[in-house]
């Protein structure tokens, strides 16, 4: 078979080795050729390959971010962007297509499968919210990466006295927030599915104080929101207003806002520090490297078994087919039993 293949959305650790497994099982097993398309769907839009073989993927395992280059293009947002994509793989004589990426991805996906394209899905993103699936590669790299920060600056915040604030990714699901919270060690943990009275933030942080723990680490999700009344409820702090072809705005300065509010409220010296795409870059970790290639494995038998408008997905530590839809229809939110895990070693931010 011909197949194609692409990267699309944010760049993530783990999408070389999802490339490198679906090259080296479709050639050694199926004598498969590929096609890689440069930059998401941008690349099918403008028709614009690289070949993929076994001498283009190899050495890519340990490598972050992706050799197909990636966008943020949504063809349906293009005049006949849909029918120009099936032209283009029509052209290119391809006989399937794996799509890798997160919901936006693999929303197009899904579209071309409704007018007959045949497409297999690879779940991607570092916040690990894609529904179906039980994790999704990139997400333990970004975790590392952030909890060796949080590691870093608890120091700091120890020897200056001062409450740190730490922002890190995490748009509608706070799963980086959460893991790294936890395993760093922070005292108060802020997430988009549980909107924040950042009076009970302060409160928190006085009652530390009066402990005698003069220092204090706030982990905030980009997209945890404010509660503080109505009107403010479920906004989020964005960079700027403009939006993506995904309808995404750019948010970003959640970690500044809270440190301004709780050194306002506290009097003690509050700093933020945002990570931003540091989560993204370097190598994947060895978890993110072995579920990825399980991933690319499974996506190329996917294809051979005539599996298309479905996802590879993780479950119960197997790797199985699941509808796009299923993939697509929401987003999946930090479940009760974390929060609860959290609930159980952190400081209450609500009075008895």
């Amino acid at each position: 078979m011909r197949v194609g293949m692409l990267t699309g959305g944010g760049d993530c650790p783990g999408l070389n080795a999802v490339i490198r497994a679906v090259v080296r099982k479709g050639s050694f097993h199926y004598h498969d050729q590929f096609v890689g398309f440069l930059e998401g769907w941008r690349g099918v839009l403008d028709n614009n390959t690289m070949p993929l073989d076994l001498s283009t993927v190899g050495g890519i395992l340990p490598r972050g971010g992706t050799i197909l280059r990636t966008s943020r293009t949504n063809p349906a947002k293009r005049a006949d962007g849909l029918e120009k994509c099936i032209a283009v793989m029509k052209e290119q004589k391809l006989d399937a297509l794996i799509a890798i990426g997160g919901d936006d991805t693999l929303s197009v996906a899904q579209k071309l499968f409704e007018k007959g394209v045949k497409v297999v899905g690879v779940p991607k993103t570092i916040d690990n919210d894609l529904a179906g699936t039980e994790y999704t590669f990139g997400f333990d790299t970004a975790v590392n990466v952030a909890t060796s920060a949080i590691d870093r600056v608890h120091t700091t915040a120890e020897a200056h006295n001062r409450v740190m604030v730490v922002e890190v990714m995490g748009r509608d699901a706070g799963w980086i927030a959460m893991y790294s919270g936890i395993a760093g060690g922070a005292d108060v943990i802020l997430i988009p599915e549980i909107p924040f009275d950042i009076e009970k933030v302060a409160e928190t942080i006085q009652m530390r104080h009066s402990r005698g723990r003069y220092f204090s680490i706030i982990v905030a999700a980009e997209g945890a929101k404010f509660a503080v009344n109505e009107a403010d409820k479920g906004k989020t702090v964005k960079q700027e207003s403009a939006v993506d072809e995904f309808g995404h705005a750019r948010l970003g300065g959640i970690g500044n806002a809270i440190a301004q509010e709780v050194e306002k409220r506290t009097g003690f010296e509050t700093r933020a520090v945002v990570l931003g795409h540091i989560q993204r870059g370097g190598t994947p970790s060895a978890f993110d490297r072995v579920l990825a290639t399980r991933y690319g494995i499974g996506a190329i038998d996917m294809v051979h078994r005539g599996e298309f408008g479905k996802m590879a997905a993780l479950r119960s530590n197997k790797i199985v087919s699941v509808p796009l839809l299923d993939a697509i229809s929401s987003n999946r939110k930090v479940d009760p039993d974390m929060i609860e895990v959290a609930n159980g070693i952190l400081d209450k931010l609500t009075k008895d």
